[in-house]
C-alpha cells in the first residue's frame, strides 16, 4: 500500500519526537537491530492479502512465547560486544595456540586478552540464546517465513566451530581453547555471525509487534476478497489517546464518502487520524485499535491534514492545499483502491471561495466509486446541496453549551452540524476579557 511521507507525517507514524509516534507505540524491541527491522516493517505496508496474512500469522505465533523470548540470554549489550569484537584490532592470535603461546599472549598482551575473554563470554551467551530462540519457535505448523528463518539458524549453529562455543562453559574454558575460538571467529566467521544477528533482530521485531498487540489489546483485522473498497470497524479508537472515545464506521462502494462536520476541538481530526492509523497498521500485518475490523486491501492511503506554507519558495498555505488536492486527484485517476483522508478543505482562503472550491472538489470525488473518502469541514453550508448524491454519508460531532461552558462528547451522530462556537471558545479562554482592558 502506498503511503507517502506526508501521509506518514499526518498520521504520526513516525515523528521527530519519537514518543509521539505510532512507531513508538508498537516498539517493544529488545535490541537496536530489532528496532531497525521494526522500522523497516512499519515503513513498508503491503499491497496484497497473502503477505499481510503471513505477517499476521507470524505475530500470532510470537504472542504466546513472547515472555520466554524476552528471557533468552541475548541482550542488546551482548550484540554490541559482538559488533565491537570484529571492529577492534587486537594482537594476532595463533590459529592453534598451545599452552606456552597462550600463556605468552595472556602476559604480553594482557589488555587484548581481557577483551577477547570478555567477548567470548558474550559469544557463548549469544549462541546459547540463538538455540533457545530456535527451540522456542520451532513448530511444524509455523508460517513459511519462520520456517525458513529457523532452518537458517539451525544451519549456522551446526557449524563445528560454533558448536564448540554453544556447548562451552565460559567459566571453565582453558586459555588455549578460548584463544583458538577467538582466532577462528575473527578470521572465518564474521559473515555468519552478522547473519545470525540479523536473524535474531528480525525475530525481535516480530516479538515487538506481538507484544504490542497483546499489551494494547489490538485485534487482527479481516481482509475481504470483495473487489470493491471496504472499511468497516467497530469501536475504532485512536491508539495514542488515553481513554479515547470509540467509533463505528462502515464505508463501501455504495456508500464511499463520509462527510463530517462539527465544531473545532469536537473530534473530527482525531477520528480521521484514527481511521488512517488503523488502515496503516492493518497493512503491515499488525492488530488494530478496534473491537473488530474488516477491510479490503488498499492500493494507497493519502491524507490532506497538516498542510503548511513554504516561505522559502514563496508558496502560500492555499497554494499548497491546491497542490496537495491536485496530487490526490491525480492518484485517483489510476482507478485503484485508495483511502483518502481530508481534514478541513481550503482553510487558506476566504469562506465564500472555500465553499466554492470545496464543493467542486467533493462533487468530483463523488464520481469515483473505487476509492473511499473521509472528509471533515467546518463549512456546513455546502452539505445540503450534496444530499442529492446517493453515495455520501453525513455525520457530525455534537457539542453542547452549559452555563457558558463547552461540552464535547466526541461521539458521531447522523446529520450535519451547524455549530458556530468559535466566539465561545475565544471568550472561554479569556481573550475577550483581555481585549476589553486595552
Amino acid at each position: 500500500m502506498l503511503a507517502d511521507k506526508t501521509t506518514q507525517d499526518d498520521l504520526s507514524i513516525f515523528n521527530a519526537v519519537e514518543e509521539h509516534s505510532i512507531f513508538h507505540y508498537i516498539n517493544f524491541t529488545l535490541t537496536s537491530g530489532g528496532k531497525e527491522w521494526l522500522r523497516k516493517f512499519v515503513s513498508n505496508p503491503f499491497n496484497n492479502k497473502k503477505d499481510i496474512e503471513e505477517v499476521q500469522a507470524i505475530v500470532q505465533r510470537m504472542q504466546p512465547v513472547a515472555e520466554k523470548f524476552r528471557s533468552t540470554k541475548i541482550t542488546n549489550g551482548t550484540l554490541m560486544v559482538l559488533h565491537t569484537f570484529f571492529e577492534t584490532a587486537v594482537q594476532d592470535i595463533a590459529a592453534h595456540p598451545g599452552f606456552f603461546s597462550s600463556l605468552s599472549y595472556r602476559i604480553f598482551n594482557s589488555g587484548d586478552f581481557s577483551f577477547v575473554r570478555y567477548s567470548i563470554g558474550h559469544f557463548i551467551d549469544f549462541f546459547t540464546g540463538m538455540q533457545q530462540v530456535h527451540d522456542l519457535l520451532y513448530d511444524e505448523k509455523n508460517p513459511a517465513q519462520i520456517k525458513v528463518l529457523l532452518q537458517r539458524i539451525q544451519q549456522l549453529l551446526q557449524k563445528p566451530a560454533l558448536q564448540k562455543i554453544a556447548t562451552a562453559d565460559k567459566k571453565k574454558m582453558t586459555i588455549p581453547a578460548l584463544l583458538e575460538l577467538a582466532a577462528f571467529l575473527k578470521r572465518f566467521y564474521k559473515r555468519e555471525i552478522k547473519e545470525l544477528i540479523e536473524l535474531y533482530s528480525q525475530c525481535d521485531a516480530w516479538y515487538s509487534m506481538a507484544t504490542a498487540c497483546t499489551q494494547h489489546r489490538l485485534c487482527f483485522p479481516v481482509f475481504e476478497d470483495d473487489n470493491g473498497p471496504l472499511f468497516r470497524a467497530a469501536q475504532l479508537y485512536h491508539p495514542m489517546l488515553a481513554g479515547a472515545v470509540s467509533y463505528d464506521i462502515t464505508l463501501t462502494r455504495q456508500k464511499n464518502f463520509l462527510f463530517i462536520t462539527g465544531a473545532n476541538m469536537g473530534g473530527k481530526s482525531t477520528f480521521i487520524k484514527a481511521a488512517g492509523v488503523a488502515v496503516y497498521l492493518a497493512h503491515i500485518g499488525m492488530g488494530v485499535p478496534a473491537a473488530s475490523m474488516q477491510l479490503s486491501v488498499f492500493d494507497g492511503l493519502l491524507s490532506n491534514i497538516n498542510i503548511e506554507d513554504n516561505l522559502a519558495k514563496g508558496e502560500s498555505y492555499f497554494y499548497n492545499e491546491v497542490q496537495r488536492i491536485k496530487a490526490t486527484v491525480s492518484k485517483l485517476l489510476d482507478g485503484k483502491k485508495w483511502l483518502i483522508l481530508i481534514d478541513e478543505l481550503f482553510k487558506g482562503t476566504n469562506v465564500e471561495d472555500a465553499m466554492k472550491c470545496s464543493t467542486v472538489v467533493i462533487e468530483g470525488m463523488l464520481k469515483d466509486r473505487n476509492a473511499l473518502f473521509i472528509l471533515s469541514t467546518h463549512l456546513y453550508e455546502i452539505g445540503e446541496p450534496l444530499k442529492q448524491y446517493p453515495n455520501i454519508i453525513f455525520k457530525y460531532f455534537e457539542t453542547t453549551v452549559s452555563n457558558g461552558q463547552l461540552q464535547f462528547n466526541y461521539t458521531l451522530k447522523d446529520g450535519i452540524s451547524n455549530d458556530r462556537l468559535g466566539y465561545l471558545i475565544l471568550k472561554r479562554e479569556g481573550v475577550v476579557d483581555l481585549l476589553e482592558k486595552l
